[in-house]
C-alpha cells in the first residue's frame, strides 16, 4: 500500500508501528516523506498515493476521490500557526504589501492566514512566496522575505533566529470560533476498505502511546536535525485526543473552517456531509 506524510515528528510517531509492522494484519506500507505542499499536490492528482496526511485546506479539492479518516491526523488548541517578522512590530497593519512566505498555496496555515488578514491587514498583503517551511525563517532572518507563516516546530524555535511574533493564528481561531485548530488530516482512497484502514491508523497510533521510546530512533532519523527535546514537544503538542479520534469537536472545527472559507470564496464549496463518509 503506497501512503505519504511527512518526515515531522508527528508524522513519524503516529506511523512508526505501521511502517515497522507492528500493527497486526495491516499491509506493508511503501512510505513517500514529502513536505505538505508536495503531499497536497499529489492528493489532487489522478495518480496520487492510497494514503496521504495533507492540509485540510486542501480537502476541497479531493473530496470526491479521498476520504477523510477520523484519526492519525493533527488538529489541537494552542497549536496554530504564527506570523513572524524580524522587526518586532505586533501591527498587523505593518504587513500591508509586505512579501510574506508561506508553506503551501493549499495549507491550513495559509487559509487561516487569509482568513485573519482579511479582517486585520487594510489593503492586503503584497507578494505570497511560496518556499518549504523549513526555508521560511532563515529567509525572514536573511531579509529575503517580510514576513513568514509558519508551521510545526517553529513554535519552538523560532527565537533562534531573532524572530517575532506578529500574530497567533490559533489563539486568533480558538478565540473567534471556540473550536480547535485543524491542521492535517488523513485521506485515504473512496475505492478502499476505510473501515480497516481507520483501524489500522488507530491501532499505529494506539501503538505509539503505549510505547513512546521505541519510535524515537526512527522519529529521529527524520526529525531534520531537531533536537531530541524539540521533537518530543511537537510530538506532545501535535499528537493529541484529536489523533486517536476527531469526535464531534473534531468535525465542526473543519466543517466551520471550509464552510467559511468556502463563503469567502477561498477553497470551492463542498458538500460538508462528505467530510463523515
Amino acid at each position: 500500500m503506497n501512503i505519504a506524510f511527512s518526515p515531522c515528528p508527528n508524522d513519524t510517531f503516529v506511523f512508526h508501528a505501521w511502517v515497522h509492522g507492528l500493527v497486526s494484519g495491516a499491509p506493508e506500507l511503501d512510505v513517500t516523506y514529502a513536505d505538505i505542499d508536495i503531499t497536497n499536490r499529489l492528493a489532487a492528482s489522478s495518480t496520487g498515493p492510497d494514503v496521504l496526511k495533507i492540509s485540510y485546506a486542501a480537502l476541497p479539492w479531493v473530496l470526491s476521490e479521498y476520504a477523510l479518516l477520523p484519526c492519525g491526523g493533527a488538529l489541537g488548541r494552542g497549536c496554530g500557526p504564527l506570523v513572524l517578522t524580524k522587526d518586532g512590530s505586533h501591527d498587523p497593519a505593518a504587513l500591508s504589501g509586505l512579501r510574506v512566505a508561506v508553506p503551501s498555496e493549499r495549507s491550513t496555515a495559509y487559509l487561516l492566514f487569509r482568513l485573519w488578514a482579511a479582517q486585520n491587514v487594510p489593503g492586503g498583503v503584497g507578494e505570497i512566496v511560496v518556499m518549504p517551511f523549513n526555508e521560511i525563517m532563515p529567509a525572514v532572518r536573511d531579509g529575503l522575505i517580510d514576513a513568514g507563516l509558519v508551521i510545526h516546530e517553529a513554535r519552538f524555535t523560532y527565537p533562534e533566529y531573532g524572530l517575532n511574533l506578529l500574530v497567533d493564528l490559533g489563539n486568533w481561531w480558538e478565540a473567534d470560533t471556540g473550536l480547535p485548530i485543524p491542521l492535517g488530516a488523513i485521506i485515504a482512497r473512496r475505492s478502499m476498505d476505510l473501515e480497516s484502514l481507520t483501524n489500522w491508523v488507530r491501532a499505529s497510533v494506539k501503538y505509539a502511546w503505549a510505547h513512546p521510546e521505541v519510535s524515537k530512533e526512527y522519529v529521529m532519523q527524520h526529525a531534520q536535525e531537531l533536537s531530541p527535546e524539540v521533537a518530543k514537544a511537537h510530538i506532545d503538542l501535535y499528537v493529541n485526543s484529536f489523533t486517536g479520534d476527531l469526535g464531534e469537536d473534531g468535525y465542526a472545527a473543519v466543517e466551520a473552517l471550509l464552510g467559511r472559507a468556502a463563503k469567502e470564496g477561498l477553497v470551492p464549496e463542498v458538500d460538508l456531509g462528505l467530510l463523515r463518509r
